[in-house]
């Protein structure tokens, strides 16, 4: 039996080809990790203005990994301005939609941010999630 990376090389430019194919499509997962692979370089040159604009297609589906991947774009700045509000709002709705990577995040963004702002967040994530994402 096969398991991920036995049986054929890795190729990871074949692979963001065909996650590209398939993020265009607007196949949340696919989307999820083509933003990985902008991220960190794999397959495509590193791109963490196309990382986040990727894991925003699948956060705006509802895809919990791409909220919380979303968040941590918006805490550390990379590829979209820092913007502790919008990292705790997405943070906060990828812990509805079940992340459990997302505790340590929240922890950490809730220690550096004043009261009004984590409020400012918590309405903004009820507020994306009233309107199915597009409000975001």
């Amino acid at each position: 039996m096969y398991s991920i990376g036995q049986g054929v090389e890795k190729d990871y430019v074949a692979a963001a080809e065909w996650y590209r194919r398939a993020a265009e499509q607007g196949l949340a997962d696919a989307q999820h990790n083509l933003g990985v692979m902008y991220e960190n370089g794999q397959g495509v040159e590193q791109d963490y203005t196309a990382g986040a604009e990727w894991y925003r297609h699948a956060a705006e589906q509802g895809l919990a990994i791409a909220q919380f991947s979303l968040g941590l774009m918006c805490y550390r700045g990379a590829g979209v301005i820092q913007d502790y509000v919008q990292a705790h709002m997405w943070s906060n709705i990828a812990r509805s939609n079940g992340s459990e990577d997302v505790d340590k995040l929240l922890d950490t963004l809730e220690d550096i941010m004043p009261a009004s702002q984590i409020s400012e967040a918590q309405a903004a994530a009820r507020d994306c999630v009233a309107t199915d994402y597009k409000g975001c």
